[in-house]
């Protein structure tokens, strides 16, 4: 999650990618998250303008670019998925499974990133995955880009929070980690120095549409099973 290793390496990772699939004639599904659209003011949707507002959004624009331009000149069968915040069963490289999950089964109080009274969507991964192969083996649904099916009922923080602890029936105690803290704490943790930038998802509403998902394929898991059977594979 290192910037500069971003920017020497996503650039080369798409370009080969993109040419190993044109020499193989293979179709390229690219899994994507939001950065690129910077901050929103609304719900973010498919048609929704391309305006980062970090480095690491700078640097996904650029390389989701790179895909399009093949698909627009023909050279490339593929599409974007992309995918808000995750949470699910096992999914351990997500804020909310330490932070939250595993912090409340331990008997302690969850963390929060800024502000816990805002909305903020979250994508079920088996559904992400579920939505990829399913994507991915519709041939309708290439050169396009296409929001992972997330249950448009967004919580807030303290909702999530709320209905963790009602799955683990434990007390909903949390703490807020405000952008000082997360600052303070960079000084000596690489991983929150370098997800500084990205704070605004937090300090906002972050709302994630996929209407068009949803309408094509499959509706989202609704949170409270989802968070049910997160909880059921700690």
């Amino acid at each position: 999650y290192k910037l500069s290793t971003w920017q020497r390496d996503w650039p080369v990772i798409m370009s080969n990618v993109i040419n190993a699939c044109k020499s193989a004639n293979a179709k390229l599904v690219f899994f994507d998250n939001v950065y690129a659209y910077g901050r929103v003011d609304g719900w973010m949707r498919e048609d929704t303008p391309i305006n980062p507002c970090s480095k690491k959004g700078e640097i996904r624009a650029r390389i989701a670019q790179q895909l399009l331009d093949e698909v627009d000149a023909r050279n490339l069968t593929a599409m974007i998925t992309r995918s808000a915040d995750f949470y699910g069963p096992h999914a351990n490289n997500t804020f909310v499974l330490p932070m939250v999950f595993a912090r409340l089964q331990q008997g302690k109080s969850a963390s929060w990133i800024c502000n816990a009274e805002l909305p903020h969507s979250m994508t079920y991964t088996p559904d992400a995955g579920r939505a990829v192969a399913v994507l991915g083996n519709s041939p309708d649904a290439f050169n396009q880009v296409w929001h992972l099916p997330t249950d448009r009922n967004a919580m807030t923080g303290k909702q999530f929070i709320d209905e963790v602890a009602r799955c683990l029936h434990t007390q909903p105690r949390y703490s807020i980690l405000s952008r000082w803290m997360m600052r303070l704490a960079g000084l000596v943790n690489p991983l929150a120095r370098e997800s500084v930038e990205m704070l605004y998802q937090n300090e906002y509403a972050y709302l994630f549409d996929s209407t068009k998902f949803e309408t094509a394929y499959f509706a989202p898991t609704p949170y409270a099973q989802g968070i049910q059977a997160t909880v059921d594979a700690l």
